[in-house]
C-alpha cells in the first residue's frame, strides 16, 4: 500500500489519503481516497453506494443520483465544493474507510494477487500488476490492464507457461509504459522506470525491504 501510495498521493501514509480528492485533469473527474477512486469510471460510485448500505443517511449518499449521471464523463454536475467536504467528512468515519478498504481489495488488490499467482510471479510481481490495475482500471481494453497483459504476451511469457519470471515482468513493464504514454495524464512513466524497474533489475522478485525507489522526482525508502 505504501508504494502505491507514494505514486498515487506522493505520501507513505496511506492511511491519511482517505480523505483525499481533487480534479488532476486526466479526464476521469475528481480522483479521491486510498487508490483514486474515480467519479467518471464507476469505482467511486459503487464505493458511495456500498458506504450507503453500510451506513443509511451518511453524508454522501445525497450525493448518489449526481454521481450515477456523471458517471463516464469528467463532469462536476451536482457535485463541486461541497461533494468534496462531504467526502472529507465522511472519511473520519470507521465505516466509510471500511468500504475504501474493501472496494480496494474487490476491484483491484485481490484480482492482482489472483492473475499473479496464476501466473506464478512473485510478491513483486504481484505488486506491479496491482499498481497497473489502480491506474489503468480491470477492464480488457488495449489501455485496461487485460490489454497491457496482452501486448506483454505477444513478446514473452509468463513462468506458468514456461517463460522466465524477469523476463515476463520487463515485457509487462514494457507494455505498462506504452499505455501510460497513450494519455497525457499518465505520461511520467518515473513510477515503473525509476520504483517497480529498480525492484526488477535488483532481482528482488519477493520485494524484500529495505526498499529504495523514486516517483516524480520524489525519493522514498522502506526498511
Amino acid at each position: 500500500m505504501q508504494l502505491v501510495s507514494s505514486a498515487e498521493n506522493s505520501s507513505l501514509d496511506w492511511k491519511d489519503q482517505y480523505r483525499y480528492i481533487e480534479d488532476v485533469g486526466d479526464g476521469r473527474g475528481y480522483t479521491a481516497g486510498i487508490v483514486g477512486f474515480c467519479s467518471g469510471t464507476g469505482d467511486m460510485l459503487a464505493l458511495v453506494e456500498l458506504y450507503a448500505k453500510r451506513a443509511p443517511g451518511n453524508v454522501l449518499a445525497p450525493y448518489l443520483p449526481a454521481l450515477r449521471k456523471v458517471n463516464g464523463t469528467d463532469s462536476h454536475a451536482g457535485l463541486g465544493a461541497r461533494f468534496q467536504d462531504a467526502w472529507r467528512t465522511a472519511a473520519k468515519d470507521p465505516a466509510f474507510q471500511g468500504a475504501q478498504n474493501d472496494e480496494r481489495d474487490r476491484v483491484y488488490f485481490d484480482p492482482a494477487v489472483a492473475r499473479g499467482k496464476a501466473d506464478e510471479v512473485g510478491t513483486l510481481g504481484q505488486f506491479i500488476y496491482y499498481d497497473a490495475l489502480v491506474m489503468h482500471g480491470p477492464g480488457d481494453g488495449g489501455l485496461d490492464f487485460g490489454g497491457i497483459r496482452a501486448r506483454a504476451l505477444r513478446g514473452a511469457k509468463p513462468p506458468a507457461e514456461g517463460g522466465d519470471e524477469t523476463v515476463w515482468l520487463d515485457a509487462f513493464l514494457d507494455a505498462r509504459v506504452w499505455a501510460m504514454r497513450q494519455e497525457e495524464a499518465h505520461s511520467d512513466t518515473s513510477r515503473v522506470d525509476t520504483a517497480q524497474r529498480v525492484f526488477l533489475r535488483e532481482g528482488n522478485l519477493g520485494l524484500e525491504p529495505p526498499l529504495e525507489w523514486a516517483v516524480y522526482g520524489d525519493r522514498y525508502r522502506i526498511g
